[in-house]
């Protein structure tokens, strides 16, 4: 055992896959349950002593989780809530197979224990095969996941080197880290930016390289955290432009916080939104083509902006003639 520290989120996934291979077994030993999930016994012992708080109101023996050790052997009983039907609509009956996929990865897990039986049977019902669901948490090289998640357990600062999407610039950043996590696809890093001043969230798909720094933080390790998982909302004082979009172009409402829409007709409209960067408006610019035209552009946002935009653009598309 190293001397990691276990994040909230790896003690939940832990506990949610030993519990039930408890209940299935008739009084494990506590020394077998320890090998089979990798755990210490002062580990077990802990998360057991969460297990028999977990219930309902008003907390009465018949709605609490029953936890018994002796003799060196381990019994969980279930509340009785747990005997009742739950009611799911197709949608949470999904999240509930795609979250038990998730927990049967973890190291320990019994691939035939009546987790999986439930996942399997819950599958069934929904008409989707559990085996083929996977669980994709985006793309990340492993050196630079499993250095930052060395660099969160250890606390210790980052020097990444990032690529700012919005600006099209890469340069170097000295991070405090905070927390890992995932989201629609995509792994971040919370941290507080030395070079920025403040807190920010990171990518982990654009940082291209890390090191992990000497030096010890002092700091706990979440203080000052962000939230990974907020929509990106434009401040009120970033430019703004109104884009004439056709029906093709629907997509710009739902992958961008806009600030008005205006339906045309036909499935054209008109839309408000800020914009972050110089590059971020001649990528989008390039992903709209023909289907959408930037019809107004707001104080403070350099005209010449957007006018510098298509002709980068322009000049991709005669590079690329010239090349063929």
């Amino acid at each position: 055992m190293t001397g990691r520290r276990t994040t909230a989120n790896e003690r939940v996934r832990r506990l949610l896959s030993v519990v039930p291979w408890i209940v299935a077994r008739d009084g494990p030993r506590v020394d077998e349950v320890c090998e089979r999930f990798g755990m210490t016994r002062a580990q077990l012992l802990d998360d057991l002593q969460i297990v028999f708080l977990v219930g309902l109101f008003p907390f009465t023996p018949d709605q609490l989780i029953d936890v018994v050790i002796e003799d060196d052997r381990v019994w969980i009983r279930l509340a009785d809530y747990f005997a009742e039907p739950m009611r799911l609509t197709p949608d949470q009956g999904f999240q509930i197979v795609a979250a038990g996929a998730g927990l049967l990865s973890v190291p320990g897990s019994d691939p035939d224990g009546p987790l999986a039986r439930a996942i399997a049977k819950l599958a069934a019902v929904l008409g989707v095969d559990a085996d083929d669901v996977q669980i994709d948490l985006g793309e990340a090289e492993p050196l630079v996941l499993g250095s930052l998640r060395t660099a969160v357990a250890d606390r210790r600062p980052v020097q990444l080197d990032y690529h700012t999407f919005g600006r099209d610039v890469r340069g170097v950043r000295v991070v405090e880290p905070h927390r890992l996590s995932a989201r629609d696809g995509a792994w971040y890093l919370e941290g507080f930016c030395r070079s920025a001043g403040a807190p920010r969230v990171f990518r982990i798909d654009r940082i291209d390289s890390v090191e992990v720094l000497d030096e010890v933080l002092e700091t706990p390790i979440h203080a000052g955290s962000t939230d990974p998982v907020a929509p990106y909302v434009p401040a009120a004082d970033e430019p703004r432009i109104v884009l004439e979009l056709d029906a093709e172009a629907a997509w710009v409402v739902e992958q961008y916080p806009v600030d008005a829409v205006e339906e045309l007709g036909n499935g054209r409209r008109t839309v408000r939104l800020g914009v972050s960067g110089e590059a971020w408006l001649e990528r989008l610019l390039l992903r709209l083509g023909p289907h959408g035209r930037l019809v107004e552009v707001e104080a403070p946002l350099d005209p010449m902006m957007a006018s510098r935009a298509a002709e980068r653009i322009l000049r991709r598309y005669e590079t690329s003639s010239s090349g063929d």
